[in-house]
């Protein structure tokens, strides 16, 4: 079911199909429309699966205030418009990022948050040099994306995490999150994943995983195992 929520800054484009507990999908980039139906379609006998446009990306409205707050009130008012008090949360890569974010901005809207090959919060050099050396020594599999990247989206919203990492009491704030978190990473990705494991180990309620010989878009070649690990971690059955 597609359909088009009014925000304050412009309509989004959304999808939701399946049924069950509602699970929010989001894409990376930043500045890329969703590419997500994949992993849409391993949940959807199990769970509701809502996925979007981000504004200025694909489908949803072009216009202005592509910053990192807007981005987060755009996602709490996706919430309001599907009229769920809470639901599940996955945001993939950059993604994963800005769901970390919203489960700090927004914890009563987040029943479960899954960092899904996410990058963390820093802006690392030796994390850039050994992510550089990774795309020289080896060719990385994507998916095709549907619409191109929006640059401005990409700018406004990388400017706008940097700012907000660097805020004093973050990590503070971090290490009193109540969100019970699954840091999952994919052991080919080719991004270093020591941002990952130390917010694993900061968080009180956070765990970490590593899909066996998954890739960063871990749906292409490990997809019953990315199934297993996230609706194990969603709904609770058995270990991650």
């Amino acid at each position: 079911m597609e359909r088009f929520i009014e925000t304050e800054k412009g309509r989004m484009w959304t999808t939701a199909t399946g049924a069950g507990e509602p699970v929010l999908l989001i894409s990376g980039g930043p500045g890329m429309s969703d590419y997500l139906e994949p992993v849409a379609q391993l949940l959807e006998r199990d769970l509701r699966v809502i996925r979007f446009d981000p504004r200025g990306c694909g489908r949803s409205d072009r216009n202005s205030g592509y910053g990192l707050i807007e981005a987060l009130a755009d996602i709490e008012a996706l919430r309001k418009a599907y009229g769920y008090e809470q639901w599940l949360v996955v945001g993939h890569s950059w993604g994963a990022d800005l769901g970390l974010a919203y489960a700090l901005e927004y914890p009563k809207s987040v029943q479960k948050f899954v960092s899904l090959a996410g990058t963390g919060i820093q802006n690392d050099r030796d994390w850039k040099a050994a992510y550089t050396q990774g795309k020289e020594r080896e060719a990385e599999v994507v998916p095709a994306f549907a619409y191109p990247v929006n640059k401005e989206v990409h700018r406004a919203l990388i400017d706008s995490w940097r700012g907000y990492i660097k805020e004093p009491e973050l990590l503070s704030r971090l290490s009193q999150s109540q969100v019970e978190t699954f840091f999952l990473t994919a052991e080919k990705d080719i991004r270093p994943t020591w941002p990952i494991q130390q917010l694993a180990c900061l968080m009180p309620r956070a765990a970490y995983g590593e899909i066996a010989g998954a890739s960063h878009y871990a749906w292409l070649d490990r997809a019953g195992a990315l199934r297993e690990k996230l609706l194990g971690f969603l709904l609770g059955r058995g270990d991650e």
